[in-house]
């Protein structure tokens, strides 16, 4: 519920004027900010905000978020009971539909998904393109963006019928080509789906299946994953949902959108954490070194990679979740010396008044990669299986985005930094650069990478 409209007053001490500003949902508008100036000419005050760390760019009535609480809601529902007691796809028809389906609509929900897994053979022959090392995330963002031009119905946005079935065809197709693009990397053959099987049952089916007529998953690994993709879904105002909401909003396709918020996921800083807590704990190697580990950390030599989160100021609700769900992993592939490790880190650390006063608590990453890594997943593939689980809340918070009548094509403002105007100098009058120190290009190209074989 909305609170009570109200007002800020702000006296601007350059000029001695007071404003009165509205407060509306505990905000007041950026532009409101454009009344305040120092003569006619002026362009208004603006807010600076590097990286929109107190800025609200929407209003969304998706995911729900309380860091210093701990808590996190799909559309009301906490995490861990969606996590409980209902499957990935029922949670993308949440996350999409705004309630949790019916029998029947959960039915067709799941008919649609599932037979629009396939895709065109000629994505195939893309794939193939790839050099054999070329990383499975680079392939997907070539992929899902190639779709766009498979399906140039895509681009009528404004039509419901057709959104919902880019949006059906995005949440199903994502796990096929994910699952080519690994196929390739090791070269195996391409795996068709399996109509037969669950979300997370077939997308295992076309990772792993061999020689074997029907492939029949572990029950308890392939809960585990339809459970990881869940806590995965979605995650409010991220860097990979503002992406996908920045493309939209130019009323690009979903296709192009989504392929934006993969990039976006490929950086390290977002979809690559939970592969730097492995790197982590085999750095420390055992848990007898674990200490002199936390005192590095303390000095500054070291970070405690999957501790901490930009939002969240206590224990990350997913990772209680994950703790289950290890168990469940274990106990079909045996238990990970690495998880013992993790267990006694984050026991030491959570006892600790240095990582208690900085509220610097395990979140979803500390235990996903160990996860991902029992089960078979090369590092290469653990920001692919976020970017499915996290596809139905990119398209929720696309078409959010899409149909909220307030959103604009999104265009920051920027301070200016630079040069005042200067004279142009013709280039006889520059003079001639004789070492890379001052060229800045030419420095830059000296400090690249050693060169590389052509290929």
């Amino acid at each position: 519920m909305s609170e009570q409209v109200s007002t800020l007053t702000v006296t601007d001490n350059r000029t001695g004027k007071t404003y009165e500003i509205p407060v509306t949902d505990g905000t007041v508008r950026a532009s409101a900010l454009r009344s305040i100036k120092t003569n006619d000419d002026d362009f208004g005050l603006m807010a600076y905000d590097p990286a929109f760390t107190n800025t609200a760019s929407c209003r969304s009535a998706i995911t729900y978020i309380d860091g210093d609480a701990g808590i996190l809601r799909y559309r009301g529902y906490p995490i861990q009971e969606l996590a409980e007691k209902s499957s990935f796809l029922e949670v993308a028809y949440l996350l999409l539909a705004g309630e949790l389906p019916s029998t029947d609509e959960l039915s067709t929900w799941e008919d649609e998904i599932t037979h629009h897994t396939l895709v065109h053979e000629s994505i195939k022959k893309f794939i193939d393109g790839f050099h054999h090392d070329a990383h499975p995330m680079g392939m997907l963002v070539s992929t899902v963006g190639a779709l766009s031009t498979f399906y140039p119905d895509a681009k009528t946005i404004d039509d419901p019928g057709l959104r919902r079935l880019q949006i059906v065809r995005l949440i199903a197709k994502i796990t096929t080509l994910a699952a080519y693009s690994y196929r390739h990397s090791v070269g195996f053959p391409y795996v068709y789906p399996d109509n037969d099987l669950s979300y997370a049952g077939n997308f295992l089916n076309m990772m792993w299946k061999a020689t074997e007529l029907k492939y029949e998953p572990d029950p308890n690994l392939e809960h585990a994953l339809d459970v990881l993709f869940i806590l995965h879904a979605d995650h409010e105002q991220n860097c990979s949902a503002n992406a996908m909401r920045a493309v939209g909003s130019s009323q690009a396709d979903p296709f192009s959108a989504a392929a934006a918020a993969i990039a976006a996921l490929y950086g390290p800083l977002h979809g690559g954490a939970n592969e730097q807590v492995l790197r982590m704990l085999a750095e420390i190697g055992s848990v007898e070194n674990i200490p002199s580990f936390i005192a590095q950390v303390k000095d500054g030599k070291k970070k405690l990679m999957g501790f901490g989160h930009r939002v969240y100021k206590n224990y990350d609700p997913r990772a209680r979740v994950i703790r289950q769900v290890a168990d469940e992993v274990f106990k079909v592939t045996g238990t990970n010396p690495l998880l013992d490790l993790a267990m006694e880190l984050e026991r030491i650390a959570l006892e600790d008044e240095y990582f208690i006063a900085r509220k610097l608590y395990p979140n979803v990453d500390f235990y996903t990669g160990i996860i991902y890594q029992a089960m078979g997943f090369p590092v290469e593939m653990f920001p692919v299986l976020f970017a499915i689980g996290r596809m139905p809340g990119w398209l929720a918070q696309w078409e959010e985005g899409l149909l909220d009548p307030e959103q604009k094509i999104a265009r920051p403002r920027q301070l200016y930094v630079g040069y005042d105007q200067r004279p142009y100098v013709p280039m006889d009058d520059r003079g001639a650069i004789a070492d890379t120190e001052a060229d800045p290009i030419a420095a830059q190209a000296a400090q690249a990478a050693p060169e590389r074989p052509l290929r």
